[in-house]
């Protein structure tokens, strides 16, 4: 196994009740990819998603693999409100976890009357959308024949003059929702998943639905918390881990893959090898390919995106009151995809401010740890710096035009504010070898926004985590672990979860 991801952990877990010898070979000091944390002054935050979505996944693998449930291992909390929505205008939404009637009565009572129907139609057809393609895009493994995925499956409005198929999402929310405000919260669900609302196909709408119908999650300690617990169930089934062990290179003998060159030279020989690091770094270090970059099976349709994120130490407690999670959206929208589109840092962007109120990640009641997160265009992984990164006053400014933003969910932050800590695309890409954060597959796009499938082309190596099929988050890492498991363990028969 290379790496220990999240989507790898999963696969590793399964792989060794089915009988499995799995030993784990992770370049890092630790485990979790993408699901880290970053600690200082008694103060702990996720650098990674801050909320679990589809916690049926992760459940899934504790019932499988050990009689222990999720439950025990972790405390899952529902979010409620699930958000709360801040517009330039002064409206404000406040929208409920897992209700539609809700949703509809928050949005009429925030944004008038009429704007939870028209969100609710909207829904409507994201969930035929998400009917069609659920069992492929998430259940099963990736089929022979992709063009069924290439069409867009979210159906066309049937009344009025909309009856013509939007392409976009960014032309779903202009023709369909009737108010900027409703488009916004459209366009940010796009953008917290890492997508640009201008390319993303229309099917992107599944995302909201996604949310809306099956709830989010906080798992108590923070999203590391589920990180801990996975690699404890592995442990407990007795698989190895090797630390500060980086592969070289994938062994092929026989036309398949035979085994592991680690760092200082060693090889291991193995009768199946699972990759679940990032496929960009993978390729480009020629680990699991001869050719170039160029090859990974995955590229990213319109602008690649990466995330910036602020965390802040603040004196003072939580009140009691706020919302877990408060989204202050852009007063200059076309600037915020206009900056996107051309790489570049846009004055005022849309922020999600994430308030935990978990003593867990804090010295005392006494203060308070917030993270911020903005959707940015990430760059070139070839490039040298791989966008603005290496501009540190344009880093700053981006990160103090955010704290600005949070201001608003936040009273009185820059007064509780002790410090701050940034992190950029170029964080992501040291500790990954991208600068992107790769989003769940959606179908439309031409399949562009498939990720690669989870068979590699060398028989025997198989792609886990967020670079391979179902793609990222950890939801769908969790999936592409029991996807390869079943693939390894039985074969070309396997026809995906059940």
């Amino acid at each position: 196994m290379i790496g220990a991801g999240m989507g790898a952990m999963a696969a590793a877990a399964r792989l060794a009740v089915a009988g499995h010898s799995v030993a784990v070979y992770e370049r890092a000091e630790t485990y979790g990819g993408a699901v880290g944390r970053f600690e200082r002054d008694g103060f702990a935050f996720d650098t990674g998603p801050g909320l679990l979505h589809l916690p049926a996944v992760w459940r899934d693998l504790f019932v499988k693999t050990g009689r222990e449930p999720l439950e025990r291992c972790v405390e899952l909390v529902e979010v409620d409100p699930a958000s709360r929505h801040l517009f330039a205008d002064g409206a404000e939404a406040l929208l409920p976890n897992a209700s539609r009637a809700g949703t509809v009565a928050a949005l009429d009572a925030g944004l008038g009357a009429g704007a939870g129907e028209r969100w609710g139609a909207l829904l409507n057809r994201a969930r035929d959308a998400w009917e069609r393609t659920r069992r492929p895009l998430l259940e099963e493994p990736l089929p022979a024949d992709l063009s069924p995925l290439a069409r867009d499956p979210y159906p066309a409005p049937r009344t009025g003059l909309l009856r013509r198929s939007a392409a976009t999402l960014a032309e779903v929310g202009r023709r369909e929702l009737g108010d900027p405000r409703l488009a916004a919260l459209l366009e940010w669900y796009a953008l917290s998943y890492g997508f640009d609302p201008v390319s993303a196909p229309a099917s992107a709408t599944v995302l909201p639905y996604m949310e809306q119908t099956f709830g989010s999650w906080y798992v108590a300690g923070g999203l590391r918390a589920l990180a801990d617990a996975v690699y404890e169930r592995c442990r407990a089934r007795r698989v190895e881990f090797a630390f500060g062990t980086g592969v070289a290179e994938v062994v092929e003998k026989d036309g398949r893959a035979a085994g592991v060159v680690l760092g200082d030279g060693r090889v291991v020989d193995a009768d199946h090898v699972v990759a679940g690091a990032p496929l960009p770094a993978l390729y480009r270090q020629r680990v699991v390919g001869r050719s170039g970059p160029e090859a990974c099976p995955r590229h990213q349709r319109g602008v690649p995106t990466g995330r910036v994120t602020v965390h802040l130490a603040l004196r003072g407690a939580r009140d009691g009151g706020a919302a877990h999670r408060t989204v202050v959206h852009s007063p200059d929208p076309a600037g915020e995809r206009a900056a996107l589109a051309g790489g570049t840092l846009c004055v005022r962007p849309t922020v999600t401010v994430l308030r935990p109120g978990d003593a867990r990640l804090v010295p005392d009641a006494d203060h308070e740890g917030v993270t911020l997160t903005a959707t940015v265009a990430a760059g070139d992984d070839d490039g040298p710096s791989g966008g603005p990164w290496g501009d540190r006053a344009a880093v700053e400014g981006f990160a103090e035009a955010m704290v600005s933003a949070a201001e608003a969910a936040v009273p009185g932050l820059r007064e509780r504010l002790l410090w701050r800590q940034v992190r950029t695309p170029a964080d992501t890409f040291r500790e990954t070898g991208s600068h992107r954060v790769p989003g769940p597959a959606l179908a439309g796009a031409r399949g562009a926004l498939l990720p690669a499938a989870n068979p590699a082309p060398l028989p025997g190596l198989y792609f886990v985590g967020g670079w391979a099929h179902p793609g990222g988050g950890p939801a769908h890492a969790g999936m592409s672990g029991a996807l390869v498991a079943g693939l390894i363990t039985e074969g070309a028969d396997f026809r995906g979860s059940r």
